[in-house]
């Protein structure tokens, strides 16, 4: 596989520095991620030592982001090993939250929150929907209705006013490392923009994913 291009997408002007070290990611360093126990660890350390995409999705309570983490639990690790990368999403819900989402998803990658949304704050994720314009996500299996049917069956069965994260904020993807260098940025204008998978993949130089062999599934 060809050396990814290295590049930036993003209406900031001051992410279009590509492979610079702009004074956002200097000070998200510091910032602290729980883990699933409630371990605080620097944001920094995550990408420090080698390649990392970073994918920060918007609520756990969110059937968009669900199926998207689900796709992502389906990349091999060996990919993700042999490309000497690492995968890291974070979301912005109490860390509790963590084990039973990757449990939902099947995700087995790693994962953090960033439950003040410092970190997004710092790297230019905006709240609320900036864009109604979407490509349909390959990653997004269900409708508008059958998906929010979903996702307000398990808002039900969580605990009253507890989203799982602000439901207006909006997440990023971003490939980092090591150190503090940038290879590709894109925040998220709506709920329904993700970047694809494969794209992610191809640009960090992972071998990508046939996410077409799916078994159909019938809900009842």
């Amino acid at each position: 596989m060809a050396d990814p291009v290295t590049e930036q997408i993003s209406a900031r002007p001051d992410w279009q520095r590509a492979g610079k070290d702009p004074a956002e990611l200097r000070e998200t360093a510091q910032r602290l991620v729980e883990d699933a126990v409630g371990n605080r660890i620097p944001f920094g350390a995550l990408h420090k030592e080698q390649k990392t995409i970073v994918i920060f999705v918007r609520h756990f309570l969110c059937y968009v982001c669900k199926e998207y983490v689900e796709d992502l639990g389906k990349i091999p690790k060996k990919f993700l090993q042999d490309a000497n990368v690492r995968l890291v999403v974070i979301g912005q819900s109490a860390h509790h939250h963590i084990k039973p989402f990757c449990n939902l998803t099947g995700y087995h990658h790693e994962m953090y929150v960033d439950p003040g949304r410092e970190i997004y704050r710092l790297l230019g994720m905006k709240r609320g929907e900036a864009s109604n314009s979407a490509v349909h996500s390959p990653h997004v299996k269900s409708n508008l209705l059958s998906g929010s049917i979903k996702s307000m069956w398990r808002a039900m069965a969580s605990p009253a006013f507890d989203f799982q994260g602000d439901p207006a904020q909006q997440g990023g993807t971003f490939i980092l490392g090591p150190g503090n260098e940038i290879h590709f940025v894109y925040l998220d204008q709506n709920r329904l923009d993700h970047v694809p998978i494969n794209t992610v993949l191809q640009l960090a130089g992972v071998q990508t994913v046939d996410f077409t062999c799916r078994s159909q599934i019938i809900d009842v």
